[in-house]
């Protein structure tokens, strides 16, 4: 028994460890969400999510994909080497009323479950 618990240990310790490996995606901005606040129609609706690779390994971005067809999402082209930085661009419509968008990032990231983490952009479009 007392072996058999020490394999248990030893496994979950060693698991824990692989699991550490790999790119890792982290997000500048707070709660992985960009707040736009009360902004004019005319305001061009861009904005850049600012990562970094926190991880020991490339990171590669594979998709980026947008609840509807509002907000554009752009993503890098080239993976992003440990310890770089790269950006996200997404560019809503401007439409008046407020503002509720989530876009999902797909990569092989580790520190996210599948590689999938959820970007928010909130806030409020004014006609002026």
């Amino acid at each position: 028994m007392k072996k058999t618990l020490v394999l248990l240990v030893f496994t979950l310790i060693s698991s824990v460890g692989f699991a550490q490996n790999g790119a890792k995606i982290e997000f500048a901005a707070k709660d992985n969400t960009i707040d736009y606040g009360k902004v004019s129609k005319n305001d061009n609706g861009t904005r850049d999510f600012i990562f970094t690779n926190t991880g020991n390994a490339p990171l590669i971005i594979t998709n980026v994909l947008s609840t509807c067809g509002c907000t554009v999402p752009t993503k890098p082209t080239e993976p992003i080497m440990p310890g770089k930085t790269g950006k996200i661009t997404v560019k809503y419509n401007m439409a008046p009323g407020p503002i509720r968008k989530t876009i999902t990032v797909e990569s092989n990231a580790v520190n996210y479950d599948s590689g999938r983490v959820a970007l928010k952009i909130k806030g409020e479009v004014v006609s002026n």
